[in-house]
């Protein structure tokens, strides 16, 4: 039963969980108008404390799709952070006004905090370089929505793997799916966080490999994860400067992949995909947009308990 819960990592979730998610996912996307009004009555506050297009967009879609309504800030300047508020006292005031909140925050650890001092349930929109849970939801979804399954493929993630916290939910969550490789693409300076590495990879006995060169490994790959290299998480511009153009996928690299390969991306976009990709038909990083709304339509009526 999810109602009430919150969801701050996917582990939270049992794999029954996730189904019943993704489930209600696919009847939305088949049958959008039959949620017009599931949520009529409920307010969603979203809690952007730094920057966000997508993500604050897609929930607010998607509690406006159901028929709910919309209250929150964009960025901490905007709100009582500014003031010296906590997290704590913020969540405990909200929580007066709303029925569920979404938040991301640049520090980890922060939407566990908010749902530790309320009984609203609280989704984890992103929290620093920790868990993007309802990113990994839309990746599942996008995934079994063109690939129909979530086992026996080869998954890529490339790019920035130390501080992609897309990556680091997405890794996870797929360990517990059967025959799964993992291939990590990624500079020295970037690779995946020896906690991940050590606690998920080694420790579940996981196939995978690590290596600097997306030429190498591209014709192997089933699906292929690019991700930007993040200038708000380097305390060094230089550093940044030295990595960012790292790796671009572009037409000439997927002549070596499979004709069925798909090509996922968080988004935003700076320019690890080239535009020439945008109309190659393996390219789906804007279905993955659009199918995270449903995914999140999906996950707030499941914790909200209206489902029709």
């Amino acid at each position: 039963m999810l109602k009430g819960r919150s969801l701050i990592e996917t582990v939270d979730l049992s794999l029954e969980e996730l189904d019943e998610i993704l489930n209600l996912s696919d009847k939305i996307k088949a049958n959008p108008a039959d949620y017009t009004n599931v949520c009529k009555g409920r307010i969603l506050a979203t809690l952007f404390y730094e920057p966000s297009t997508r993500t604050r967009l897609s929930f607010e879609a998607a509690m406006l799709r159901l028929g709910g309504n919309v209250m929150g800030f964009s960025s901490a300047n905007s709100s009582s952070v500014a003031k010296g508020e906590s997290v704590a006292d913020t969540i405990r005031t909200v929580a007066c006004y709303a029925d569920i909140a979404a938040m991301r925050h640049p520090k980890e650890g922060a939407p566990m905090i908010a749902s530790m001092n309320t009984d609203m349930p609280v989704i984890n929109a992103g929290d620093g370089g920790h868990q993007h849970p309802t990113q990994t939801l839309t990746d599942l979804f996008t995934i079994r929505s063109i690939k129909g399954r979530l086992n026996n493929f080869t998954i890529g993630f490339c790019g920035d793997l130390k501080f992609g916290r897309t990556v680091h939910s997405l890794i996870k969550t797929l360990s517990r799916y059967e025959n799964i490789k993992f291939v990590l693409v990624s500079p020295q300076e970037l690779k995946l966080p020896d906690y991940i590495r050590e606690e998920v990879l080694v420790k579940k006995n996981l196939e995978f490999i690590e290596t600097e060169r997306l030429e190498d490994v591209i014709k192997e790959l089933d699906i292929i994860y690019m991700t930007r290299v993040q200038k708000e998480r380097f305390f060094n511009e230089a550093d940044y400067i030295r990595l960012k153009d790292s790796y671009i996928l572009n037409a000439e690299k997927l002549k070596e992949a499979k004709e069925d390969m798909i090509i996922l991306h968080p988004l935003p976009r700076v320019n690890e995909i080239s535009v020439e990709v945008d109309n190659d038909p393996r390219a789906c990083y804007f279905k993955q947009a659009k199918y995270g709304m449903y995914a999140r339509m999906a996950l707030i009526i499941k914790l909200l308990g209206v489902e029709k």
